[in-house]
């Protein structure tokens, strides 16, 4: 039996790891958790955590797989990025592409992206490069992988006729447009046209998610950040957003996208850069016109490169191949001394 571990930091790490989970299961071999800053309440039942470097020593896993942008060097195994969410150099995150010499595998989910970390692959030489897809979405083209929500039959809930309105901002400051939004929106949710279905990312200032959860009425909903965000994409009519990544994953529902002074415009979306705007966009968005559903169509088949549902099953099979074949062929990375003290003494563990 095969050990593996997930190694996460914020709450949106369960929605990436879980289908991956399942299929480590369902080859007969084990998975625990290490949380290192979220909440183990979302923890389930059945799920192994583990909370000591000791622990994870002793359970000794081949891969440590990680949806975040860092990773303990002293724990067991090959170190395994999978990206915390779908990005290119069209969608004005460069980060993604940032080389921190703590992984060795890196799962990427479409060509150009692929392409981009072979480049830098070449270049450390520290690290090796597999196109697999993206966890998160396996259950968005398999529905027998999806886990009950309470959010499921959301539709339902609302009235045939009210188109709903999804909602989702991300955090960074240069990013988010949720703190500008907060009036627009609490104007507009008080028409009855529409029902709007709210989450903001985990990270986003209690203060701004406060306001947003004090517009709930029966037109509006707000969904804590720990929820499973599939349920929401799919029963959204439209989506209001700003240059956060879930955007992209509702780009795959074959659904129009509205934003608000996204850093990655173009015309597989409709952009507005005044508030003025949004209203009437969002209603011309609900035509669903097919100019638009054709760019993002375009936009998306060079995003994620996969609609099988398999991608779990793929992380795994170049893990393994990665192990058998590629770890011998890297170079050493750099000692990296100062980084590698601060994650020691952001876990106190000082062992050696």
């Amino acid at each position: 039996m095969k050990h593996y571990l997930f190694f996460i930091n914020h709450l949106y790490s369960y929605s990436i790891l879980r289908p991956l989970q399942k299929e480590i299961h369902r080859r007969g071999d084990d998975v625990a958790w290490f949380l290192q800053g979220a909440d183990a309440q979302f923890l389930r039942s059945d799920e192994k955590q583990l909370k000591t470097v000791e622990e994870v020593r002793e359970y000794n896993p081949i891969a440590v797989f990680v949806p975040g942008n860092w990773v303990p060097d002293f724990f067991p195994g090959v170190k395994v990025e999978i990206f915390h969410g779908l990005a290119n150099d069209e969608t004005g995150k460069k980060g993604h592409y940032r080389i921190r010499e703590l992984f060795d595998l890196y799962c990427t989910h479409a060509p150009d992206v692929t392409n981009k970390f072979e480049q830098l692959s070449k270049k450390h030489k520290t690290f090796s490069v597999a196109e697999t897809g993206w966890t998160k979405l396996d259950p968005l083209f398999n529905p027998s992988l999806r886990d009950p929500s309470p959010y499921d039959d959301f539709r339902n809930r609302v009235s045939s006729d009210k188109p709903i309105v999804f909602y989702a901002s991300t955090f960074s400051p240069s990013l988010t447009s949720a703190p500008y939004l907060i009036d627009t929106i609490k104007k507009l949710s008080k028409d009855t046209k529409w029902h709007w279905l709210v989450t903001l990312h985990p990270k986003m200032p209690e203060e701004i998610v406060a306001q947003y959860k004090a517009m709930e009425s029966e037109n509006f909903t707000f969904v804590d950040s720990n929820n499973d965000v599939l349920p929401l994409l799919q029963a959204a009519d439209v989506m209001l957003c700003d240059t956060s990544s879930i955007a992209l994953e509702y780009l795959l529902l074959d659904k129009p996208l509205v934003t608000y002074n996204t850093k990655a415009p173009g015309p597989h979306v409709i952009n507005v850069t005044d508030t003025d705007e949004i209203e009437s966009a969002i209603s011309y968005a609900l035509t669903r016109p097919e100019n638009l559903l054709e760019e993002a169509r375009a936009y998306v088949a060079k995003l994620h490169a996969y609609s099988d549902g398999l991608s779990s099953a793929r992380v795994l099979k170049a893990t393994d191949e990665f192990i058998l074949n590629g770890a011998s062929k890297l170079s050493a990375k750099p000692l990296n001394l100062w980084r590698k003290l601060q994650m020691r003494k952001k876990m106190a563990y000082y062992r050696f």
